[in-house]
């Protein structure tokens, strides 16, 4: 097997997005040859063991500022328990689990959050009605982050 020259361009390049984007950690992969990047971990050698998906809770609204940077929390939010992809419906082209309007009960899914390739559903805290949806289907999504608002 070929030894795999590590480009510091391409190291530069992935940091550079990471800031840009404001994720935590970024894999390129080409030819089996993998590169991870990322912020305020200390990794030995050159692979860290993955931790493990926090198990899905009930979220609580979220404190007064989110991780993006500022913006204040609507009341009634309900928010990421984990960072993931953030998906509105059980698969592509299916309704999504729940539109603007609708009245949920608590436990009901409200849509899907996927972390280290396990889907995790996102229960409603509370009964109520969905009044916002604040993100998209395939959207990334940081902890804490507001997802919609039941009211």
């Amino acid at each position: 097997m070929a030894k795999f020259e590590v480009s510091e361009e391409l190291v530069r390049k992935l940091a550079d997005l990471l800031q840009e984007t404001g994720l935590n950690e970024i894999e390129y992969e080409v030819n089996n040859h993998r590169i991870r990047v990322a912020k305020g971990a200390a990794v030995a050698g050159f692979a860290a063991a993955p931790a493990a998906a926090p198990h899905p809770a009930p979220c609580a609204p979220a404190p007064v500022a989110n991780a993006g940077g500022g913006e204040a929390v609507p009341a009634g939010a309900v928010t990421a328990p984990m960072v993931g992809t953030v998906y509105v419906a059980s698969s592509p082209g299916t309704p999504p689990f729940v539109k603007v309007g609708d009245s949920v009960s608590e436990g009901q899914t409200l849509l899907i959050i996927e972390a280290m390739k396990v889907m995790n559903p996102l229960a409603a805290p509370r009964a109520g009605t969905v009044t916002q949806i604040l993100i998209s289907d395939g959207q990334p999504v940081e902890y804490g982050e507001p997802l919609l608002v039941i009211e």
